[in-house]
């Protein structure tokens, strides 16, 4: 049996493929349909720019994104003068010539609105950061661990001082981070803005760490943990960011750490008043009274006990899905 002969081209179809080839694509045809408001977000949370027929929806109410925007607003720029002025006075730094062999890391600022419980603008945050991400294990770094209080530690502590009737304080570290001694030897640019006349050339030598930095957060806790084991508390061994210090008369007094964000608590106001003294003689402080918002928990301490809720967080999860106005209905819970 013959076999079958393969089919040749024909030459119709031949020039078809050709002429694909040479011929250029189509450019892309842009939409014509009219612009439809988000459902998402409300037109006062938007503006809608149009540039060479594309749309783009410009955010309102948020924070800027480089220093040629934070500069332009007077707070911020007053709160990158204070930053600067902690970095300064901390030590933190010093100008010098980048050696021959090593590399130098860049900054940025950063800005940050901070709220309080209630939604209202608590105060303008911005802080000169790090591009840690340029850097690399067992040179610019190595351990990089610091551990915080759990949740359910700070839970559990307010249940003790509910049953005893004492009162929670709260303290913040200014700039804690800064306040971390660096073993490595780190180099970064000089920050936007704060450029040294005729010392452009040069960058900054890091004797303490800066936020960004991989091992900051780790300075920062060897840093206050050896000042509170210095100062007669011991850690916990299970918690290591929960501090305890007993005296002979049977007062105590216990302290939950997370970052730069401290609370305590005791049986005696002559040892809470000390502590704090000693805090802020040592670091740079904001005496915050008795606690009122810490991780997202709302805590209210009055005479008759203690009530805590997370109603800011409620709010803003039906606020972000658009449910602000969403029907009440009661919530069953099923016991397991």
């Amino acid at each position: 049996m013959a076999e079958p002969n393969e089919a040749e081209p024909s030459s119709s179809s031949s020039s078809s493929l050709a002429s694909d080839e040479e011929s250029p694509l189509p450019s892309p045809k842009r939409s014509t349909r009219p612009h439809q408001p988000s459902k998402r977000y409300s037109s006062n949370d938007y503006v809608m720019v149009t540039t060479d027929g594309m749309d783009f929806a410009l955010f309102v109410d948020v924070d800027p994104i480089s220093f040629e925007e934070g500069s332009k607003e007077k707070k911020m720029r007053s709160a990158m003068n204070q930053e600067i002025d902690a970095i300064e006075r901390n030590k933190t730094w010093e100008l010098t010539e980048l050696p021959k062999g090593k590399s130098v890391l860049g900054v940025k600022w950063v800005y940050k609105t901070k709220l309080h419980s209630n939604g209202e603008v608590d105060k303008n945050k911005e802080r000169l950061v790090v591009k840690g991400y340029k850097q690399k294990l067992d040179i610019d770094y190595e351990e990089i661990f610091a551990p915080v209080t759990c949740l359910e530690t700070v839970h559990l502590l307010l249940s003790l001082v509910a049953q005893k009737g004492w009162k929670v304080h709260q303290m913040d570290v200014k700039s804690a981070f800064l306040n971390g001694f660096l073993e490595e030897e780190v180099y970064v640019e000089q920050p936007p803005g704060y450029v040294k006349k005729g010392e452009e050339h040069k960058v900054y030598r890091l004797r303490k760490a800066l936020y960004g930095l991989k091992q900051a957060p780790r300075a920062w806790y060897s840093r206050i943990d050896s000042f509170f084991l210095k100062n007669g508390f011991k850690r916990c061994p299970y918690e290591h960011a929960l501090y305890t210090k007993e005296v002979e008369s049977g007062n105590f007094l216990i302290a939950c750490l997370y970052v730069d964000d401290l609370i305590f608590t005791g049986n005696s106001v002559i040892m809470g008043n000390d502590f704090k003294r000693s805090m802020m003689n040592e670091f740079e402080m904001t005496d915050m009274g008795l606690l009122h918002y810490f991780l997202g928990i709302e805590v209210k301490q009055t005479n008759e006990g203690i009530v805590i809720s997370q109603q800011k967080y409620a709010k803003d999860l039906l606020k972000k899905f658009k449910r602000e106005k969403a029907a009440l209905a009661a919530l069953l819970w099923r016991q397991i």
